[in-house]
């Protein structure tokens, strides 16, 4: 009997739409592949839903009429009507759904999830965690400043020497990233990064670099890593509207690069992905500067997820899909300790309820 995966995309994310595109990509592929699918959507407002959802479309405007679920270990519920479901898949882009939210609600609930778990989502989410992360493994990043709203954001930037690259601190897709020539550019430019997020990110910008991508994800047992991409951009950083809005420049697959700086990427691409633990797909974006590499950020829930980097046919993109979802677990459950200190009736010590007279 075919497994029931529940897909679930959508979020509280500045990526909504796209986590909707990327969501009913992977639903249908996975239906093509043979398994039964429960679409969950998840509104910006929150919540669940569910539906016969079949394409973008039905997520448009009035669409089709969507049910409020509620998850309940491995099944949603509507009301008296219960859906099982083996696995779990998370397409949701950015915000309260790539950033362990969904991970830790589909952990509680023992839910086993083909997608990266809630420690290591949480970590790469945040760009200053990120280059800490990236360090405690030697990898290279760019110099950096992480500066939050009152700060004094000049003397960062000063250090880190104009053109600067401001972004915000926990977004993707290019949102509110600025490139900043001159120190009255600065306030504009980060004043958009506090209205959107908490915290900023400023890094050199590097005339001439190159963008590249790679992906891992675990299939059959044993890591494989994508071919190397390189994406090419039109303006001095790759925008949203390059990347989802029909404006996109070519990319090229695999990138013309030396065998040396190929195997290095990979190689790093790799060390992220075993070093952390990774389970599902994830995609490694780099920047190749003067000869040099540097580490830039990992998507865990990546465009497609990453699909066309390891083939570029729809039947490789639901064979990849479906190596994925063989790949779910379950959460680790270990014993848990019981004190006994309730039953005793009696709270004593420096760290329990004290007697009072």
């Amino acid at each position: 009997m075919s497994k029931t995966v529940a897909v679930f995309f959508g979020g509280a994310s500045n990526e909504h739409e796209i986590s909707v595109i990327t969501g009913m990509y992977a639903a249908n592929l996975l239906r093509a592949g043979g398994y039964r699918v429960i679409p969950v959507y998840l509104p910006r407002e929150g919540g669940m839903e569910t539906g016969d959802l079949r394409s973008v479309n039905d997520l448009v405007g009035g669409g089709k009429r969507r049910r409020r679920v509620v998850l309940q270990g491995c099944a949603l519920l509507c009301g008296r009507r219960k859906f099982p479901f083996d696995a779990a898949l998370n397409c949701c882009h950015g915000g309260m759904g790539e950033d362990g939210t969904l991970s830790a609600l589909l952990r509680w609930n023992g839910v086993p999830s083909a997608s990266p778990g809630t420690a290591v989502s949480a970590l790469f989410m945040d760009k200053e965690l990120t280059k800490l992360a990236a360090a405690g493994l030697g990898i290279p990043t760019l110099p950096y400043r992480a500066v939050r709203e009152g700060e004094d954001t000049l003397a960062a930037a000063r250090e880190l020497g104009f053109p600067v690259i401001v972004k915000p601190l926990t977004l993707g897709s290019s949102i509110g990233v600025t490139v900043v020539q001159t120190e009255e550019a600065l306030s504009r430019a980060l004043s958009l990064a506090f209205r959107l997020d908490e915290g900023a990110l400023l890094e050199p910008y590097m005339r001439g670099k190159r963008d590249l991508n790679c992906a891992a994800a675990r299939v059959r047992g044993e890591i494989a890593v994508s071919e190397v991409e390189e994406v090419f951009s039109r303006g001095e950083i790759l925008s949203f509207s390059e990347k989802y809005e029909g404006e996109q420049t070519p990319s090229r697959l695999p990138a013309d690069l030396s065998e040396e700086l190929t195997a290095e990427v990979k190689s790093i691409t790799r060390r992220i992905y075993e070093g952390f633990r990774i389970r599902g797909v994830v995609r490694a974006d780099l920047l190749l500067c003067d000869g040099k590499l540097y580490f830039n950020e990992l998507n865990t829930v990546p465009g497609s997820l990453a699909c066309y980097l390891f083939g570029d046919t729809l039947t490789e993109a639901k064979n990849f899909l479906c190596s994925l979802v063989e790949e779910a677990e379950p959460p680790a459950r270990h014993a848990l300790l019981t004190t006994g200190i309730l039953e005793r009736g009696a709270f004593a010590g420096g760290k329990g309820g004290k007697r009072r007279p």
